[in-house]
């Protein structure tokens, strides 16, 4: 029997993973797949498993590095409409994994629900907000979450409640579990005075960030109260360039991959700014981005 026996209409060879990533840089995945049902998604998760392959799940792509070489194992995409479902019901919102950030922020605000409106203009997917505790300005997602139901690379489904969860900075105890929902609980607010907060923030964050369009990644976590934009710019670091990928000059922390960057060029860039903040200011950075 193949490996992928019963699931050939959900799952491809070989595929690039480039086009699902915002930096369009990187190799291909030995299997990628983008299952239609929670019982594909189940049946997919036993059957690598089974077999000792790794499993990897892709969102977004804003904040992912993919190496030349490429992965090997199961990519999987969780963006079909079954895993992207939002309800609200009173005080709270049920999203699925495969929400999109923005949509659910936006969802909130119209529903008059605060707290969401501080994530606006942060890329990514519900699933990876959470395994990542996605945050701004004094705010994140895991402050919210009251339930969160995850499939174990098993294959068994289990429903966390909060007081079973540990969020902290940039990190959760969900990081090796998939993220099939989540509840999330909230004060109510006015929704046009919510709106009014969202557009104001987004105007600021707009103006820090590159534009949507540019093939960006923002790289290292921040580093006992001081942002990893300002210690790159203490290291006189602001606009170095490696090949064809270079460091923001809007916010230092985001590199930009122009052209003709290669995933190699952006791994010798990280590496080069390691070495420079901790030679210069003795401090070591660790990368927030996800590199596969």
């Amino acid at each position: 029997m193949s490996l992928i026996s019963g699931f050939e209409d959900v799952v491809k060879e070989n595929q690039p993973l480039a086009p699902f990533t915002r930096l369009k840089l990187g190799g291909v995945a030995a299997y990628f797949a983008e299952p239609q049902t929670q019982e594909q998604l189940v049946g997919l998760v036993k059957r690598f498993t089974e077999n000792e392959l790794p499993i990897r799940l892709i969102g977004a792509g804003s904040n992912t590095l993919i190496r030349n070489q490429g992965v090997g194992g199961l990519v999987i995409s969780m963006a079909s409409p079954v895993f992207c479902n939002i309800e609200i019901n009173d005080d709270t919102i049920t999203a699925g994994g495969g929400v999109q950030l923005v949509d659910f922020v936006a969802a909130a605000v119209r529903a008059g629900l605060n707290g969401p409106q501080h994530l606006v203009g942060i890329p990514g997917t519900i699933g990876a907000a959470l395994h990542n505790n996605t945050s701004a300005v004094g705010f994140d997602i895991g402050t919210w979450v009251t339930s969160v139901d995850v499939l174990t690379r098993s294959g068994e489904k289990i429903t966390y409640q909060k007081d079973e969860l540990s969020f902290s900075y940039r990190q959760s105890s969900l990081k090796d579990l998939i993220v099939l929902s989540a509840v999330f609980a909230f004060d109510r607010e006015d929704s046009e005075t919510l709106t009014k907060q969202m557009q104001k923030l987004w105007i600021v964050r707009r103006a820090a960030q590159p534009s949507a369009e540019v093939r960006s990644a923002y790289v290292f976590k921040d580093h006992g109260g001081e942002t990893a934009s300002a210690l790159i710019e203490q290291a006189g670091l602001k606009g170095t360039r490696v090949g064809d990928v270079e460091i923001c000059d809007r916010d230092p922390n985001y590199f930009v991959a122009n052209d003709d960057a290669t995933a190699e060029d952006f791994l010798k860039l990280i590496e080069l700014v390691k070495t420079q903040v901790h030679d210069q200011l003795e401090i070591n950075l660790e990368t927030s981005i996800g590199i596969w």
